[in-house]
């Protein structure tokens, strides 16, 4: 696991090759076969996956959004297979399933095809079933990971979500998509400089590893993070943990803030960043261990939060990728101070092909 986290700048680099033009310039994903006239055409996406594929999904709905202006839902692939799913030959369904073998999400394509959604699969298997039942495959790259949890898979996923929702954007006239584009060209590196301070990371998790619960809160891009770090820790260690909005925690999560209660809070630079700032005192004034992770210039944070991870600057666009390392991290070093088979977690198989 730990040399999947560390391999994860030269993974991404694969994702992007050949996709972002090295002398700046538009994304285009030419291995899709839809032409842009059909792109200008789609009235809405549907983001579907299961566990970290749907976190990512998460994200890529926002993205989808964000950049290229296109309504955009996500749901649970085991969910969507058992409602009416309201959707049409001008909405695209876009499915996130890194072994591409995965059987809820494989019923949940073959229904949205059946109501004549066209389909795009994200997956790191050339060949697979969902290549097989999808009009397009957007590969992601990233190489054998034997690690049944998801890593570089899901970092990659969120990187071909991000090409994706630039190729839809470039599509349907969104010229500020170029820039985004220059931006994700610069995302190996800025990992490889986050993956320089690990022992920051391994040094944190020293001190929460005896913990039996954690909480996780994210606003915006955030919240999909806090939910695939909570994920993460639960597979990895077996500590209870659940991920938050962070404006929902007022509304139920905030009683369970005591005395020594460990939080993560995600708080990317942007716009939210002083929301998340905000919940963090709510959450210090109570007693809580706060461990700040994030990418804004904030010295003053050090005085509300217990610990701080700083990740280098970054487009807030970027920044769930980045912030995925040190979650993955805190698991990884949990786990192993506490004794578990962080390679081979029990109860978990790589891919789920039953229901």
């Amino acid at each position: 696991m730990l040399g999947e986290i560390n391999e994860q700048p030269q993974a991404i680099a694969r994702t992007l090759e050949g996709r972002v033009p090295v002398s700046g310039g538009a994304v285009r994903l030419d291995e899709l076969p839809f032409s842009d006239s059909y792109l200008r055409s789609v009235r809405r996406v549907v983001l579907i996956g299961m566990g970290s594929s749907l976190h990512a999904a998460m994200v890529g709905r926002m993205w989808i959004e964000n950049l290229a202006m296109v309504p955009a839902d996500v749901d649970n692939s085991s969910e969507f297979r058992y409602r009416r799913p309201v959707i049409d030959e001008r909405t695209l369904v876009v499915s996130v399933c890194q072994s591409g073998e995965t059987a809820d999400t494989l019923a949940a394509m073959e229904e949205a095809k059946a109501r004549g959604a066209s389909l795009i699969t994200l997956s790191n298997c050339d060949g697979c079933h969902a290549a097989r039942i999808a009009d397009g495959t957007l590969l992601i790259r990233a190489g054998t990971e034997v690690g049944v949890a998801a890593t570089k898979t899901f970092t990659c996923s969120l990187a071909a979500l991000h090409l994706l929702a630039l190729h839809i954007a470039r599509a349907r006239g969104r010229t500020d998509a170029g820039g985004a584009a220059a931006d994700l060209a610069r995302l190996p590196g800025l990992m490889a400089d986050a993956l320089e301070h690990q022992d920051r990371v391994r040094e944190t998790a020293e001190r929460y590893a005896g913990s039996e619960n954690f909480l996780y809160l994210g606003r915006g891009l955030g919240f999909p993070l806090a939910m695939e770090g909570a994920l993460k820790l639960k597979e990895i260690s077996y500590i209870h943990a659940e991920g938050y909005p962070a404006g929902e925690m007022k509304h139920g999560p905030i009683s369970l803030i005591e005395e020594g209660v460990p939080v993560v809070a995600l708080m990317p630079s942007g716009q939210l960043f002083e929301k998340m700032l905000s919940n963090v005192h709510e959450v210090s004034a109570r007693g809580g261990r706060v461990l700040a992770v994030t990418t804004a210039d904030a010295p003053g944070l050090e005085e509300v939060a217990s610990d701080v991870i700083a990740l280098p600057p970054a487009p807030p666009e970027l920044s769930p990728v980045l912030m995925s390392l040190p979650m993955q991290l805190l698991a990884y070093h949990v786990g192993v101070i506490r004794g578990r088979d962080v390679d081979r977690p029990r109860n978990l198989a790589k891919s789920v092909t039953v229901e």
